[in-house]
């Protein structure tokens, strides 16, 4: 992924077209949600001027930030060393939002079943702005497999997880993220519209998409897209592994229709 898309304050005072001009959006809450998220599986703590640096603002309103949410307990600064890390505000935050994520749970033993047929790794994820967030993860028998769990995230327009998403999400949003992305970087969006365009293409003929050394080098990956129903938003799941326990001609030909299965019987599972 690249510094671009890890980037947690893409256009913030612009969210999206015209939202310079939307009176609803509250700038000073999007930067301290914002610095909440700059946490996860390896920046467990960071320092004022990390967290400067990856939302691209001033150290003196991330000073003030971080004060408020040590103050409220989502952050909890560590004199010693000057940085700070999760609090304990934040665990009922997450613990309330992936229990209410029931399809988890419903999709655990689905998931167990194709990472052991395909000897891979198999996530569920969502959108997290320009990235997708892993909500659980199961892994095959294989002794070397991703280094990705639950919380991981993964580029959106790169990963084939991403690009399932993209695939099935409404019309209106995914014309929402192109224009994220190309704002985001101009030079990299010819290159990342062509690999989307495909994948909604893959989903279609295919029944997934693919990322073969396109998010990582060393990673294979295919996806296929859902809709879980019960006001869920759409969700992905995915099947990979480095290349020296995989290539694309297994996962397309073996893996392939076991995770479209799979992922079949879970569209529209949380109801209506």
């Amino acid at each position: 992924m690249t510094d671009a898309e890890t980037s947690l304050l893409p256009g913030l005072d612009a969210p999206g077209p015209g939202a310079k001009e939307d009176r609803h959006f509250v700038t000073a809450l999007a930067r301290g949600l914002a610095v909440l998220a700059c946490f996860g599986p390896g920046r467990t703590s960071l320092a004022n001027h990390d967290i400067a640096e990856a939302c691209g603002l001033p150290r003196s309103t991330v000073s003030r930030l971080t004060y408020t949410l040590t103050k409220l307990g989502y952050l909890q600064h560590m004199p010693e060393l000057g940085r700070y890390r999760l609090g304990t505000a934040t665990i009922a935050l997450s613990s309330a939002a992936l229990g209410g994520l029931d399809v988890r749970a419903i999709a655990r033993p689905v998931l167990r079943a194709v990472a052991e047929a395909a000897n891979a790794s198999v996530g569920l994820g969502v959108r997290d702005r320009l990235s997708m967030r892993y909500v659980d993860c199961q892994r095959g028998p294989a002794a070397i497999s991703l280094n990705l769990d639950t919380g991981s995230r993964i580029s959106l327009a790169r990963s084939a997880m991403g690009r399932a998403y993209v695939a099935i999400c409404p019309e209106r949003e995914r014309a929402g993220i192109y224009e994220d992305l190309k704002a985001l970087d101009p030079v990299a969006w010819p290159a990342l519209r062509a690999g989307l365009d495909r994948a909604v293409d893959e989903h279609r003929e295919l029944g997934c998409c693919t990322s073969f050394g396109e998010w990582q080098e060393t990673v294979c990956a295919i996806a296929v897209g859902f809709h879980p129903g019960g006001g869920l938003p759409p969700m992905a799941v995915n099947c990979g592994a480095p290349t020296v326990i995989t290539d694309a001609r297994f996962l397309m030909e073996v893996a392939r229709p076991k995770l479209i299965d799979a992922v079949r019987s879970l569209d529209g599972v949380m109801g209506a």
